[in-house]
């Protein structure tokens, strides 16, 4: 059909989809483009996607010596002989993964191989990369020879960009953006990760899959979309889509019997078959709907995420490593080595399962408890502080259980002297597991000294503890703090910061979600919450309870 089409087989192409008009791409505003990319502007004509797919990669910033279509001529032959193409082995950092044809001729298909081990040559510090596959195979519809894709592949795997992320290249990376991801589900798809929890013994495994899912389940009208927006606005679409696709898989498949052993394999079912379910259109529409937090947020997570893995020794895909992550995550809450007054294993493994996923690869050690510590708020203080994060569990005369994930020491608080001192950061929450599980999506915690001008005294400012007030977060991102990390590392002025978590020699109050939050007094004796009567949950638990038993948690490597 045009010089783009020596790699793809029309007769497997829905060719009514495609439009002869003869459009052109003039704007180079990133808003405009952004904007055009997500309506699809250039979908329907292969040959402008082609073209905008050229200018957008050559306009990527890459390493000075980035190899080019000349490379790919000059090492083609050598690399790959008289061999046939069909047969050829690929090298091991693509981890046998899935090779789609998105409908690409026999020419296309074996271009595929050749192109890989050809970047194998080029690129020998690429250790783990199973979404290159996929790559190639959707821009050699799109590439005049193998040359050019060759050429227009390293461009994106050259980036230097550091604040442009574009493929995973090694398995740390990946790993890394498998938990981040985790996180991100946790967050955003609550209900989704319920049901993962109920069904399946490994939840990370579950969402390791999630590259998989875009780069060699979703058919090639799905992926070309998504491509469209990825070149423009990166790394972050990426998650935005998968997280629209756990979302649609819960909704389709919601009270359905499942259709195998597996929940991992009827994800991979849908989103292979998810044009009898979802348009194209609808599932970006869905992805750019969720209100996903700022490109800089998400990247200290990965790294943080990255940097837990190096602290565990898991940096590349090696048997002994996997193994061992596998223990740490999945089975971080043994039975023969936890006991607790207040909840069960299988109550502390659930617990587990909404916490960050870089403190999901430790396991729970015990460090505060009333039955052995007594009630005393000072010796509270001295067996937790040192420890970050911590996990709050309490058990009320009438039974209730209830807690809290609390992500800052508590030695934080002495930064307000003999004050009520505010600190923490988003990731705290409050759950209630008795007399029905539930976890409350956090709110912030507002101080009216926070609050106050800098030109205002203290001496102005009334006592925290009878002027605590509980607010909703606002809907714009841009409004808020990072829900993961702390305001130090946003450079937000102390005087204005919103924080999570107080504490002083008469109280410790946790501010919890949909306007839930706890209070407790020095003698932890007693405790009430506070409920935002503008929100239809329950509340976590009576407004004022006396405390059977208190116990802290720390996390253990």
């Amino acid at each position: 059909m045009d010089e783009y089409s020596c790699f793809v087989d029309w007769d497997k192409m829905d060719v009514s989809a495609q439009s002869q008009d003869t459009k052109e791409l003039t704007c180079t505003d990133f808003h405009e483009l952004k904007q055009l990319a997500r309506q699809g502007y250039w979908a329907k004509n292969h040959s402008l996607r082609a073209k905008v797919y050229h200018k957008l990669i050559s306009n990527i910033p890459c390493r000075t010596v980035t190899p080019d279509a000349n490379v790919y001529r000059d090492i083609v032959v050598k690399i790959i002989g008289k061999r046939n193409s069909s047969s050829l082995p690929l090298p091991e950092f693509v981890d046998n993964s899935l090779i789609p044809t998105y409908c690409l001729n026999t020419e296309g298909v074996g271009a595929v191989r050749k192109i890989i081990l050809c970047i194998a040559n080029q690129f020998p510090d690429i250790s783990f990369c199973p979404a290159l596959p996929s790559v190639i195979a959707l821009l050699l519809h799109y590439s005049k020879d193998e040359a050019e894709c060759f050429e227009q592949v390293c461009r994106i795997l050259a980036c230097n960009d550091p604040s442009k992320r574009l493929i995973d290249q090694t398995f740390l990376a990946f790993e890394s953006s498998c938990m981040t991801f985790g996180d991100l589900v946790n967050k955003y798809c609550q209900a989704a990760h319920k049901l993962m929890v109920a069904v399946s013994e490994d939840v990370l495994e579950v969402y390791s899959d999630w590259q998989r899912w875009l780069f060699g389940e979703l058919p090639m009208a799905y992926i070309a979309r998504v491509f469209d927006v990825f070149l423009v606005e990166g790394y972050k679409v990426l998650y935005r889509v998968a997280l629209a696709l756990l979302k649609f898989f819960h909704k389709v498949r919601a009270g359905q019997p499942m259709e195998s052993d597996s929940i991992q394999q009827d994800i991979r079912a849908f989103v292979r078959d998810i044009a009898k379910s979802v348009s194209p259109e609808r599932l970006l529409e869905k992805a750019f709907a969720i209100r996903l937090f700022s490109r800089k947020e998400i990247q200290l997570l990965q790294m943080a995420n990255e940097k837990a893995l190096q602290q565990k020794g898991i940096t590349v895909k090696q048997k002994s490593c996997l193994l061992m992550f596998q223990q740490n995550v999945h089975l971080a809450v043994h039975a023969e080595n936890f006991k607790s007054e207040i909840v069960s294993v299988k109550e502390m493994r659930d617990i587990w399962s909404w916490i960050p996923e870089r403190f999901a690869l430790c396991q729970p050690l015990l460090l505060f408890t009333t039955l052995e510590h007594g009630c005393s708020l000072s010796r509270f203080y001295s067996h937790s502080e040192g420890h970050e994060p911590t996990l709050l569990l309490i058990k009320t005369t009438a039974k209730e259980v209830c807690g809290a994930y609390l992500s800052t020491d508590w030695s934080e608080r002495r930064r307000g002297g003999s004050k009520l001192s505010f600190f923490g950061t988003g990731e705290c929450f409050v759950f209630r597991l008795q007399p029905e599980v539930e976890r409350y999506e956090w709110v912030i915690i507002k101080h009216p000294e926070l609050a106050s001008t800098a030109s205002e005294t203290e001496n102005h400012a009334q006592p925290a503890s009878s002027t605590l007030s509980f607010s909703s977060i606002p809907s714009d991102p841009s409004d808020r703090l990072s829900p993961f990390l702390a305001a130090r590392h946003f450079n937000l002025p102390s005087k204005t910061a919103s924080m999570f978590m107080a504490g002083s020699s008469e109280c410790i109050i946790v501010g919890g979600g949909d306007g839930q939050a706890l209070y407790l007094d020095a003698d932890l004796n007693h405790g009430r919450t506070s409920h935002c009567n503008t929100f239809n949950n329950q509340p976590l638990c009576s407004e004022s309870f006396q405390i059977s038993i208190l116990e802290v948690w720390g996390f253990r490597d």
